[in-house]
């Protein structure tokens, strides 16, 4: 266990929180006491810290193993947790093991132990085949969203990899979801059920926004210049219909960014990064999106596509009015369209005519350096406030990676910064800029 009340409130100062909340503090004491522990509370409730502050103060510095196994079911929530574990900034080494990076990659990180290894079913369960690490020093298991993990086809891979961990003393599982059966093999007999899915007080609304078209097209416009300028999510079941929508909003001047299971990983982890640091205030998304991801402080979301489950639903809504605030969902239909038998009864949002322009006033750049060149944020804030001059309202979100970090600038300076900042070095490495 953590060894002293201050290290764990150095870490919570170190990640900008004052007290955990009442679900952390439940989860935490679960945990400790505990062999099986559920911990069931909505998207955007601090599960990940919930569960990393316990299991991580159980480690024993003194094994360069991993000790540490967690298996999520998608590579967002792979690096999601890997940052969050990181700016903790315990001293222990981090991996995230994901499809979509070279398996070499994850290979040489693995060579250098980390004790705390996160990844995807499939990946890690590579990993295990081919004896990539040991595991008779892997006491604890996390199956981070894992009803996620088995609706996805995982379940082959997830009962193999607990095939090869015979020494394990402790399991956490978390879900968004109520009333999930938890399947034999995960090896679970009586688990302490932490439930914090009916907590809170955030609010949400469920409106109707009534197309008098089939196509939905400019209804979907004119419903955005209405919300005007605030982040929001526009679920669609397909891909297909999310490039549709893409190529006319973009011929309607309106920012956005997209992300589905058939883009590119680093496209994927990029259009998600713009929408954290407000570069784009509107994501065109699959269900993919509909949990497991860092996206905070969503004030809607709009279902162009009707789901065709009421759990998919309720995942969808939940990416909004969460940890306290409100928020809204918007049912986007043709007049004629029958709604499917979970839908609730909604009242009508009536759209103004508004030319209110969707856009950002944040742009951002690339920087060639990251963690491996030991650059920390201070090291790129003071690149952009010492030698690129601008004020302190101008610079946005940073994120640091392990070779490259995004910086969220004013879009007024970002030619200036171009030229002025291109080369430069930090940290004695010279480093590369541009528009990401």
């Amino acid at each position: 266990m953590i060894s002293d009340q201050k290290n764990q409130q150095q870490i919570l100062e170190k990640l900008g929180i004052e007290t955990l909340n009442e679900m952390q503090e439940a989860a935490q004491l679960a945990i400790h006491a505990s062999k099986e522990v559920v911990l069931l509370s909505p998207t955007g409730t601090g599960k990940t810290l919930a569960f990393l502050l316990p299991v991580i103060a159980e480690l024993d510095p003194s094994i360069q193993e991993v000790q540490l196994l967690i298996v999520v079911p998608s590579r967002e929530l792979a690096t999601q947790i890997e940052q969050v574990a990181r700016t903790m900034g315990t001293g222990y080494k981090i991996h995230a093991a994901y499809g979509g990076q070279s398996f070499n990659t994850d290979r040489q990180a693995i060579k250098h132990r980390p004790a705390i290894l996160i990844g995807t079913p499939g990946r890690l369960a590579d990993h295990l085949r081919r004896e990539t690490f040991a595991t008779e020093y892997i006491k604890t298991l996390v199956l981070d969203e894992f009803d996620k993990s088995l609706e996805v086809g995982f379940e082959g891979e997830m009962t193999e990899i607990i095939s090869y961990l015979p020494q394990l003393s402790k399991k956490v599982l978390t879900s968004a979801t109520q009333g999930i059966d938890i399947p034999s093999f995960v090896g679970v007999a009586k688990p302490v059920v932490v439930d914090y899915l009916h907590q809170g007080s955030s609010r949400l609304e469920i409106k109707a926004i009534i197309s008098p078209e089939k196509d939905k097209l400019a209804t979907l416009e004119k419903a955005l210049r209405h919300l005007g300028n605030q982040p929001g999510i526009i679920f669609c079941n397909f891909k297909d219909t999310i490039a549709r929508i893409s190529e006319y909003l973009s011929d309607c001047g309106i920012a956005h960014g997209s992300f589905y299971g058939g883009m590119e990983q680093r496209d994927r982890e990029l259009s998600l990064l713009k929408f954290r640091n407000g570069t784009h205030q509107l994501l065109l998304a699959t269900d993919l999106a509909a949990r497991g991801i860092d996206i905070p402080d969503i004030k809607f979301i709009i279902h162009y596509h009707l789901p065709l489950r009421e759990e998919e639903f309720t995942h969808r809504n939940g990416r909004t009015a969460r940890m306290h605030s409100d928020g809204v969902a918007y049912v986007l239909h043709w007049r004629n369209e029958r709604l499917p038998d979970f839908m609730p009864t909604m009242e009508e949002e009536y759209l103004l005519d508004q030319d209110t322009p969707i856009a950002s006033i944040w742009e951002t750049l690339q920087i060639s350096g990251g963690r491996k060149d030991k650059i920390s944020k201070g090291d790129i804030a003071g690149l952009f406030f010492k030698q690129g001059g601008i004020a302190k309202e101008q610079l946005g979100v940073i994120e640091l990676k392990q070779d490259t970090a995004y910086v969220a600038v004013h879009k007024t300076e970002v030619h200036y910064l171009l030229k002025k900042l291109d080369n430069a070095r930090v940290k004695k490495t010279k480093i590369r800029i541009k528009r990401a």
